[in-house]
């Protein structure tokens, strides 16, 4: 068991918010809580926070062209492999699947 001391330069406000939370949560979800807050804010100053199933669409489709959706689609094992590969849900790529065949049929 370690003690841990910060020293930090808050607003009073801040700080009481900052205590309740130390005093009431346990550590290890203290710790979850930390880790998050960290992932998202690199992703937001790395410019590639893409937060919820639209924007991971609009991420995967927005800049395709008509053949490289037919493309995608001629190869669907391996993109439905490397969709999972990120972590896209099966609805996630359904729906990628069904922009992409739209895209293949009328173009932009």
């Amino acid at each position: 068991m370690k003690i841990l001391e910060l020293n930090m330069n808050v607003s009073d406000e801040s700080y009481e918010e900052f205590i309740f939370y130390l005093k009431t949560l346990p550590v290890d979800m203290f710790l979850f809580g930390l880790r998050f807050a960290y992932k998202r804010y690199a992703a937001e100053t790395g410019g590639y926070l893409f937060p919820g199933r639209k924007s991971i669409i609009k991420k995967e489709t927005d800049m395709l062209s008509k053949e490289q959706a037919q493309w995608r689609l001629d190869n669907w094992k391996k993109m439905i492999t490397n969709y999972r590969e990120k972590g896209y849900s099966y609805p996630t790529i359904s729906r990628i699947k069904k922009k992409i065949e739209n895209i293949s049929k009328l173009g932009r």
